[in-house]
């Protein structure tokens, strides 16, 4: 009988979880296991979470909301922002970024055959503060930004 209990109360958690996506794909954790995946793959050492950097990354995303174009915020991290219709989830656009990784040739610290500065923003060795943010704007479309501290993307360096 109390594994009946337990089994039904996961079961109705679970429906729940399933009835109500927003936070699914879209916490801080989640952001940093996907941003750390990728780091682990070429062997940079994880990210951690900072509630300053979240905070840039949120009012920014909320100064968007009227205007969900891809511009970048210019301020003092380094950044990634993504664009997306649908329920399109924090680790979609992660998953965007790091999608570049082919396009990255680490022998000439080039983008060869496409875009690849996100997915190195992504795997700067000296990027270890993460934030990001996730806004629905006024048009449907989901805006999705990533800020990196410290920054990343110097030209001539390697990201790892």
């Amino acid at each position: 009988m109390v594994f009946y209990r337990i089994s039904l109360a996961f079961l109705c958690l679970v429906s729940l979880a399933l009835v109500h996506p927003s936070h699914a794909q879209n916490s801080p954790q989640d952001y940093l296991n996907a941003h750390n995946a990728a780091r682990a793959q070429v062997g940079i050492g994880p990210m951690t979470w900072d509630p300053t950097v979240a905070a840039y990354s949120q009012n920014y995303a909320n100064s968007r909301i009227n205007n969900c174009d891809l511009v970048h915020s210019t301020g003092p991290y380094g950044e990634n922002i993504a664009m997306g219709s649908g329920y399109f989830t924090g680790t979609a656009a992660v998953s965007l970024w790091v999608g570049e990784k082919p396009n990255y040739n680490y022998n000439s610290n080039s983008c060869v055959g496409g875009e690849c500065l996100h997915y190195t923003q992504v795997v700067w060795r000296n990027s270890v503060h993460l934030g990001c943010a996730r806004v629905q704007c006024t048009n449907g479309w989901w805006f999705v930004t990533c800020n990196y501290d410290p920054p990343g993307n110097y030209i001539g360096q390697r990201p790892y």
